[in-house]
């Protein structure tokens, strides 16, 4: 295991939230950590007297330039928001990851990159319960080891049963940390599971998947906690048939998608619907139009968007390509500012509630409802 960091010392003069004025702010690569044979953790600082300030669980989203194209990819923060001088994401190298084998071959300590503030509502923040059992796979883990070192930071007596999977012992992320967590702090109980030995490795805890019976032996008291899940869709949906198949309340199940592509529609969760009625004193009535007009003043394009047809994919449709990333309401790289007209918009955390009362939306997640101006 190698390590290369700096020493992360707090600025002097006055300290503010990193990121909270601005879409995209500049970060310092201040460290980078060797996890597993493929998995390192990169840790980043502001770049001015700032310290971050976040719910454990949420993500942030790098805007990085690689070999002159443009990308956006979205990262959870794996270290806690109890440790605000220095930020954290852990990056598993993905075989043709365009992003993930960059900052696995390239990023280094002094390196600077821009990134938009952290978002997302998958947090225990938003649950609070006595008990709650954390079920991650592969680098999955990243956003329930936040909420983890959160609660132990913060000396909390919460029971937390934290069931890790991996494809091996080599594989198992943060591996020493979750062995000393229960040594430590007696009401957090970490299990971790593999599907097979590692070479010249035998495995001696819990073997194979996830199963009912291995989730109900593990915690027998599964009715009474609050359940946060992460890992590939197939784990999550094997996890999910688990409880409904143990008739568990799924009011008390919250789930983060491993990846953007693979979120379905019907997947918006974790938030409340939001209505963004707009700033200009007249809004042209849609009445019994079939479709309505998106105009964007930057660009000086118009093009029709049916009422049940969100802004974005109107956009592509019509040859435009808007800046985006997840599609799915979560990151915010298609934020824009409302001008005039109304839209009904169902996101899952990819905006602040001050920048929906300022008069942006996230056109991904927005339909209109009658004729809108927006400034892209």
């Amino acid at each position: 295991m190698t390590i290369t960091e700096t020493q992360g010392v707090p600025h002097p003069g006055e300290i503010t939230a990193w990121g909270d004025d601005v879409d995209v702010a500049e970060l310092v690569c201040g460290g980078v950590r060797e996890i597993t044979h493929d998995v390192k953790t990169f840790w980043f600082e502001p770049a001015g007297p700032h310290v971050f300030h976040f719910d454990p669980g949420q993500f942030i989203t790098l805007h990085l330039e690689i070999d002159g194209q443009r990308l956006e990819r979205s990262y959870t923060v794996s270290s806690p928001p109890t440790r605000p001088h220095r930020l954290a994401i852990t990056v598993k190298r993905k075989p043709g990851g365009t992003v993930s084998n960059w900052l696995h071959d390239n990023l280094a300590v002094g390196d600077r990159v821009m990134a938009a503030p952290p978002l997302g509502a998958f947090s225990m923040i938003h649950h609070p319960a006595r008990k709650y059992l954390f079920l991650s796979a592969g680098s999955g883990i990243t956003p329930l080891m936040s909420m983890t070192r959160t609660l132990v930071d913060l000396g909390s007596d919460v029971d937390v049963v934290f069931v890790h999977s991996a494809h091996s012992p080599a594989d198992i992320i943060f591996r020493p940390e979750l062995l000393g967590m229960p040594t430590q702090f007696p009401t957090v109980n970490v299990v971790q599971v593999c599907s097979q030995d590692s070479p010249g490795q035998e495995w001696w805890g819990w073997k194979g998947r996830l199963t009912r019976e291995v989730l109900q032996e593990i915690a027998p008291d599964l009715h009474e906690r609050e359940v946060f899940v992460c890992g590939p869709d197939p784990y999550m949906a094997s996890v999910r048939d688990i409880l409904k198949e143990v008739e568990f309340d799924l009011e008390h199940h919250h789930e983060e998608t491993y990846t953007f592509e693979s979120l379905p529609r019907a997947a918006f969760i974790e938030t409340d619907p939001v209505d963004v009625t707009a700033f200009a004193a007249d809004v042209p009535s849609g009445g019994a139009t079939d479709t309505f007009t998106v105009s964007m003043t930057k660009s000086g394009r118009t093009f029709p968007c049916a009422p049940d047809e969100f802004i974005l994919d109107a956009a592509f449709r019509a040859g435009m390509s808007p800046p985006s990333s997840c599609s799915q309401g979560m990151c915010g790289t298609c934020k824009t500012v409302l001008l005039s007209g109304e839209v009904d918009m169902h996101h899952n955390g990819g905006i602040r509630p001050r920048e929906v009362a300022a008069g942006k939306v996230l056109i991904c997640c927005s339909r209109p409802l009658g004729d809108v101006e927006i400034d892209a």
